[in-house]
């Protein structure tokens, strides 16, 4: 029984991992004025449907709760290119390096996440400086769920003791 337990616990732990809010570079207040230059396409509208960054724009997917999602699944934007797609049915999730990698050159990026030369972005716009894009993602982060939802994962994720 033990051994389920702890196998179970550490099943538990694995699904929860990507919840867990990363250390990020960034300065969010920074980010928080280059933004300015991604509400144009993007916004960050929470569950609720509050505007939290943005002017509610829809040419490009709502970045709420990017961080750590599988890229190319915002359930409610259906204007992903297909290599995006492809990126993100291998599995990846954005982090700070992938961001910051994507946005400075969106199409480079996706060339060698999928080795294929031709591969294309519908994202246009592009964040050359590290630093911006460094910020932007410490305020799409700050705006993003994963920090709360940290600690209630890893309290259900203990062990049982018997």
């Amino acid at each position: 029984m033990k051994l389920t337990m702890t196998a179970l616990s550490l099943a538990s732990l694995a699904f929860a991992l990507p919840a867990f809010a990363e250390a990020v570079s960034g300065d969010a207040e920074a980010g928080a004025k280059v933004f300015a230059k991604c509400q144009t396409c993007h916004v960050v509208t929470d569950p609720s449907g509050a505007v939290l960054a943005g002017k509610n724009a829809k040419t490009g997917p709502n970045l709420y709760g990017m961080p750590g999602r599988v890229a190319g699944t915002y359930p409610d934007f259906g204007g992903y290119g297909e290599s995006l797609i492809a990126v993100g049915a291998t599995g990846f999730t954005w982090n700070e390096a992938d961001f910051v990698a994507y946005v400075k050159d969106p199409a480079k990026f996706l060339k060698a996440k999928l080795d294929d030369k031709k591969a294309k972005t519908m994202m246009t716009y592009k964040l050359p400086k590290e630093k911006d894009a460094l910020d932007v993602y410490a305020f799409i982060s700050s705006l993003s769920p994963a920090a709360d939802a940290a600690e209630a994962p890893a309290a259900e994720a203990a062990p049982a003791t018997n």
